[in-house]
């Protein structure tokens, strides 16, 4: 779980709700089914008209994926360092064939790294395992990335639906002016009450959730460029310690790996 995300989204709905509650005791004329529908249909709306259906349903299960949290850290980049190196010594004591035996536990469930490493066994060159890998991860980076930039157009539709509710809601206001005084609360109530809601749904679900799962897409892609290098070096019989300082180039200086301490 990301309890960082979990206790962002908590204050964010508290601080909202708490601010209600400390200025009015009135709290239903903060809730309006009109205004809602109006915000969230119409964002919705707007959206299957233009994408897909499909790829509209795979946004929003975006949404409550953002509780969980990303598997790929820090420490995780330098693990997968000593993992490449720890193959690299496997080969050059005992070959490809020995690879095979070595790598069976650590790619199930990994479809990236078993592709890497059958094309490494496979007898590939570097250039053709760094070419295939990288070709494998834009092409799924940008696969992954289309349901972001969902997120990100239902963001900017939501306030523009808000916007519309307003004017219907003035629309019905200057229409009853001329009547009864007490309808036109009612109108106005459904003109601000759009705009909020329509705030509220892009600034503090939609665009967050796009912007969140767009990182960890580009953590996933940094990973996968960095274990296609390692792939390639390795598939090229490279010497542990050279594929260390290569590999140790994409990092933090405060992550590389120290080939001297590794058990072996």
């Amino acid at each position: 779980m990301s309890f960082a995300t979990i206790i962002a989204l908590i204050l964010a709905f508290g601080l909202f709700l708490g601010s209600i509650v400390i200025s009015t005791d009135n709290y239903l004329i903060f809730v309006s089914g009109a205004s809602f529908v109006m915000v969230v249909g119409g964002t919705l709306a707007a959206t299957f008209i233009s994408y897909e259906p499909r790829y509209v349903f795979l946004a929003l299960k975006l949404i409550y994926r953002i509780a969980f949290s990303p598997k790929i850290g820090r420490n995780v980049l330098k693990t997968e360092v000593g993992r490449i190196i720890k193959w690299a010594y496997t080969v050059q004591k005992k070959g490809l064939p020995a690879l095979e035996a070595d790598t069976k536990k650590v790619v199930r469930g990994d479809r990236f790294l078993k592709f890497g490493i059958d094309m490494v066994i496979s007898g590939y060159t570097g250039d053709e395992v760094r070419g295939i890998l990288t070709n494998t991860i834009e092409t799924t980076y940008g696969r992954n990335t289309v349901q972001v930039n969902i997120l990100k157009n239902m963001g900017a539709a939501a306030p523009a639906f808000g916007m519309i509710g307003t004017l219907v809601g003035l629309i019905i206001m200057l229409d009853s002016m001329g009547g009864d005084p007490s309808s036109l609360g009612k109108g106005l109530a459904v003109a601000l009450l759009t705009t909020l809601y329509g705030v509220i749904f892009a600034r503090l679900i939609l665009i967050p959730v796009a912007d969140k799962v767009h990182q960890r897409e580009q953590i996933v892609r940094f990973r996968n460029m960095l274990l296609a290098e390692g792939l390639g070096l390795l598939a090229d019989r490279r010497n542990p310690r050279f594929i260390q300082d290569k590999m140790n180039s994409y990092l933090d200086p405060a992550i590389h790996f120290n080939i001297d301490k590794m058990k072996k």
